[in-house]
């Protein structure tokens, strides 16, 4: 409920005093104290140090697999930089900073952003996360991509920054097709036709990815971490990406349903 409607500890404590939905959604009766928001506090953390953030993501996309929902027709890689909780330090005095773990990225005509870098990986077509890493803002796209792939989808989507010969070798030799943008390499020959066209083909596609960020950001909240330190904010990215799939899923059930009135 925090991670969907962007509530701190305090905002959820008193939704939970006022709301009958959130109160049914928990299985509370009206007579049941809510827990307060140092109770959730705890809680959260008590999921960080267990790892418990992690696993209940993947039983939940265990549960839809199991259900059909989940289509493997590709995975659609992509990233996106998170700003920090945090003031950026002074001098790149990272030791001394507000979150330590957070780092700068440059941003091609934009300047800088301090904070994290969220990598997902999408199913293609329903639009579920798959896979969910969080990294410190400098850390390159193709360092953890390969951490996305799932390996029982039939190809994988991908920008110019994943562009890498011993990535599409590793896919082909999956049985996985490799739907990776090309890209030119520093100096060398221009794109051939063939990869111009391959290009074109793909970028639609790929951009699908983006919708999903776009939804984390602006309907979720997710244009910022809400603690300090890569490991209580990977278990966010976790919590949010399974709150996004619950109501992915919602969506997909009840486009579903009139057909299975009517027939």
């Amino acid at each position: 409920l925090a991670q969907l409607y962007t509530l701190s500890d305090g905002q959820l404590e008193e939704q939970l005093n006022d709301k009958v939905s959130f109160r049914r959604f928990l299985g509370l009766g009206l007579e049941d104290d809510a827990p307060d928001h140092t109770t959730l506090c705890r809680f959260r953390n008590r999921l960080v140090e267990e790892g418990l953030s992690e696993k209940l993501f993947a039983e939940f996309n265990r549960q839809i697999e199991g259900r059909g929902l989940v289509l493997r027709q590709g995975t659609m890689i992509d990233a996106t930089l998170v700003t920090a909780a945090g003031k950026p330090p002074a001098d790149d005095n990272f030791a001394e900073a507000s979150d330590p773990d957070a780092r700068f990225a440059k941003i091609e005509g934009k300047g800088t952003s301090y904070g994290y870098k969220a990598h997902l990986g999408v199913d293609q077509g329903t639009r579920l996360i798959r896979a969910a890493l969080l990294t410190p803002a400098n850390v390159n796209e193709t360092v953890v991509a390969d951490a996305l792939v799932r390996g029982d989808e039939k190809a994988v989507y991908a920008d110019k920054a994943y562009a890498k010969r011993e990535r599409r070798e590793a896919l082909r030799a999956k049985g996985i097709k490799p739907r990776i943008m090309h890209k030119r390499w520093g100096g060398g020959p221009e794109l051939s036709p063939w990869q111009k066209l391959h290009n074109r083909l793909i970028a639609p596609i790929r951009a699908e990815v983006e919708t999903v960020f776009a939804t984390l950001k602006r309907r979720l909240g997710y244009r910022l971490v809400r603690y300090r330190g890569l490991a209580k904010n990977q278990a966010q990215l976790f919590l949010l990406a399974l709150a996004y799939n619950m109501r992915c899923v919602a969506d997909l059930l009840l486009r579903k349903r009139p057909e299975s009135v009517s027939t």
